[in-house]
């Protein structure tokens, strides 16, 4: 018998085999839409700091100043001693950004989803399940065990069938869609979606950590001002620049999170650090509506421009825009030829995006300039 360490290196073989391996690359993001990787400055069009806030100075001023005032961690979980005056000030204004009655403050976006989905679970034994097949893995994480009625992507007509034949009986409907999907850049409909949930009298729940800070007023979010949303979780980890997640929804809602959801019950709190950076974003966003201009013009540029190349953009309507290349080989070849030529487009491939479909996956920021934007399709067209 060999040691499990064996059966790993069988399973790595495999995973190499199939063009799927992956490693951690150290890289630090700069100034300008700029990383840097291997001692080389790269024009980046890989990370989600879609504003470019992870390096203005008023998040990290404000981050060292609550350090400073309220210490380096928290303490403990919220329902213990690790809730302060600061994290119910920031979760009010939150709420207010959102246009929530109440919100909640997570560690992270995928903790959020994997822990609130199966309290709202909990609250209705017997619940319906319905979600987009493009959902996000974090969403299918808190759905482990279920059962999910998936619908064709963004098509509501579907939806309705299916919360006709199996929501009718169920005791309780869940709708479990994005507003921005991630890998393709495409939008929903959440005021079709929000319509639809109300005349099937069902739950709309949406992740809307891709546009938090880009789309809607004020960067509010797809969310912002429809009617009918009944749970909204983001990020701050994105368009903020920062790190951590949100949930918005009623005070009761708010008040079954704090009893219901593990992950946030046995989670110590966000650290004083993380508020701060937050809290900083939060005053900043609603004032960038030139940056949210900037950048829908880049994507716009982007994707006439990969369209006179011939390359399927999947849809994209946001700042995440898809080059699909089709096989993982050819996706990761690409990808390795812009780093030659000084820019990080990273590949997405299969589990992340169906088979047959690997991309490159570009997210542009509004520190990038038009230049930045020709040299991309400059490259890509040679």
């Amino acid at each position: 018998m060999g040691s499990f360490d064996d059966r790993l290196g069988e399973a790595l073989d495999g995973v190499r085999a199939k063009g799927r391996w992956r490693e951690l690359r150290p890289a630090a993001l700069a100034s300008g839409g700029r990383i840097v990787r291997d001692g080389r400055e790269l024009i980046d069009f890989s990370s989600n700091d879609y504003l470019g806030l992870s390096r203005h100075p008023l998040l990290a001023e404000r981050a060292g100043e609550w350090a400073r005032e309220l210490g380096a961690g928290a303490g403990a979980s919220r329902l213990v001693t690790g809730t302060s005056a600061a994290h119910v000030a920031l979760e009010a204004k939150i709420a207010a950004f959102k246009g929530t009655e109440a919100a909640l403050v997570f560690a992270s976006g995928w903790q959020a989803n994997a822990t609130v989905i199966p309290a709202l679970l909990a609250a209705a034994p017997g619940m319906a399940v319905f979600t987009d097949r493009l959902v996000h893995a974090s969403m299918h994480a808190g759905l482990a065990g279920v059962r999910q009625h998936r619908f064709r992507h963004n098509d509501l007509a579907h939806l309705a069938e299916l919360l006709k034949q199996h929501g009718r009986a169920a005791p309780a409907r869940l709708i479990l869609v994005e507003s921005v999907y991630s890998m393709d850049g495409d939008r929903a409909d959440i005021a079709a979606l929000a319509a639809l949930a109300r005349e099937h009298d069902a739950l709309l729940m949406l992740d809307d950590a891709h546009a938090t800070g880009v789309l809607g007023p004020g960067g509010a979010g797809l969310c912002a001002g429809v009617e009918g949303v009944g749970v909204v979780m983001g990020t701050f980890s994105k368009a903020l620049g920062g790190f951590g997640a949100y949930v918005g929804g009623s005070a009761a809602m708010r008040d079954w999170l704090v009893n219901a959801a593990s992950g946030f019950i046995f989670s110590t709190a966000p650290p004083p650090s993380v508020l701060g950076a937050i809290d900083a974003a939060l005053e900043l966003v609603p004032g960038m509506d030139a940056e949210r201009a900037h950048l829908a013009a880049l994507a716009e540029r982007l994707r006439a421009g990969l369209a006179e190349l011939g390359i399927d953009t999947a849809g994209s309507s946001t700042q995440i825009v898809p080059a699909i290349v089709g096989s993982e080989a050819d996706a990761m070849a690409l990808s390795e030829q812009l780093a030659a030529a000084g820019m990080l487009a990273a590949a997405i491939r299969p589990p992340t995006v169906p088979a047959g479909t690997s991309r490159l996956r570009i997210a542009l920021r509004a520190t990038h300039s038009t230049d930045d934007v020709d040299a991309l399709l400059k490259v890509l067209k040679s």
